[in-house]
């Protein structure tokens, strides 16, 4: 075995040298294994480790499955446990490096649960709190610290509430501010560790159409959502994701299914970008999640329920490629992960 000598140590002028407490030998056959991997195996901040989480939908039956997925590989999902609740008509997801959250839903009126996961386990929900507003088709952001629920149908009505929670503990929503408007089946999954930002969506008129509108908040801070830009393609129950540079705004429909993704730069204002395109002809209701590099969406339908998962890689523009499939076929599922781009990605 070799020998590792240290002669002397000493502070920067010399005085003296550090107390050293504690282990004070080391052996060993292969000496200091240097961290290898993909970047998000090998996080330096207390981050996560490259984990994505799909929850529950229906196909058309209530299905309250959890997939579970490596981003920075390629395969089929497995089986990560089951909601509590059977979240339909798309509802409000976010994530810590710790932990997921699923807040509203809609089975079989909007109701107002919340409840996370652990992403390093498996097993499934378990209980939150209450949103103060029962709602389904609301979207979720967040940064590593406190998570958001804006937006969706409260029975009749639209509404444009903001709701947040702080994510390392339990308890129910708190008012955080409006967004602009109210809209339902928007789509959101874009934050930096600052910003937080919601995107399309139908309006409370009684057109229903679907908008353009790109909205963001100020994670840290309270207050009203203020203009960002707009989509290319107004779009209703579409997904996004995002690292903490570039958010992706994915499919949808206007009525018909859409194909297309567009991106942001989140730290400026300013209107959507034309991406690439998903692979199928067109898809609604699919869910979304993101790694420092990749986006990842999964499962939706066109109208024929589907369980492909496919990718794109962020930093670049082009199509989405093939990833794996879910473990089962479902509409209005929502992703988070434990390295979204809230948490400094």
């Amino acid at each position: 075995m070799s020998e590792f000598r240290v002669n002397s140590i000493t502070n920067q002028d010399g005085s003296a040298g550090p107390q050293v407490c504690g282990v004070s030998t080391f052996s060993g056959k292969s000496g200091v294994q240097i961290p290898s991997g993909p970047t998000e195996f090998r996080r330096q901040d207390g981050g996560g480790r490259g984990r994505g989480v799909f929850g529950s939908g229906a196909s058309p039956g209530n299905y309250n499955v959890m997939d579970l997925i490596t981003i920075a590989t390629t395969g089929n999902s497995t089986d990560f446990g089951d909601d509590f609740k059977v979240r339909q008509e798309n509802y409000a997801s976010f994530s810590s490096s710790v932990r997921g959250i699923n807040a509203g839903g809609y089975n079989p009126a909007a109701f107002t649960s919340i409840a996370f996961f652990t992403f390093a386990s498996q097993g499934g929900m378990n209980d939150f709190g209450e949103l103060q507003t029962a709602t389904y088709a609301n979207a979720g952001c967040g940064n590593n610290i406190r998570g958001l629920s804006g937006g969706g149908n409260s029975g009749s009505t639209h509404n444009n509430i903001i709701e947040f929670v702080n994510i390392a503990s339990t308890g129910d929503g708190n008012d955080f501010g409006d967004l602009i408007e109210g809209n339902r089946s928007l789509g959101s999954g874009i934050a930096s560790p600052t910003r937080g930002i919601w995107h399309g969506g139908n309006t409370s008129d009684p057109s229903g159409n679907e908008v353009k509108t790109i909205q963001f908040i100020t994670i840290p801070t309270l207050g009203d959502a203020v203009n960002f830009g707009e989509l290319i393609t107004a779009r209703n129950s579409h997904s996004g994701c995002s690292n903490s540079t570039r958010g992706l705004i994915v499919s949808g429909q206007n009525p018909s299914n859409l194909n297309s993704i567009e991106f942001i730069t989140i730290a400026t204002e300013g209107n959507g970008t034309d991406f690439g395109d998903i692979s199928t002809n067109g898809r609604d209701y699919q869910g979304s999640c993101a790694s420092a590099t990749r986006g990842v969406n999964a499962g939706g339908q066109t109208p024929s329920k589907l369980n492909v998962i496919e990718f794109v890689t962020i930093a670049t523009t082009g199509n989405a490629t093939d990833f794996g499939d879910l473990t089962q076929k479902r509409r209005f599922l929502q992703g988070c992960s434990d390295v979204h781009g809230g948490l400094a990605q």
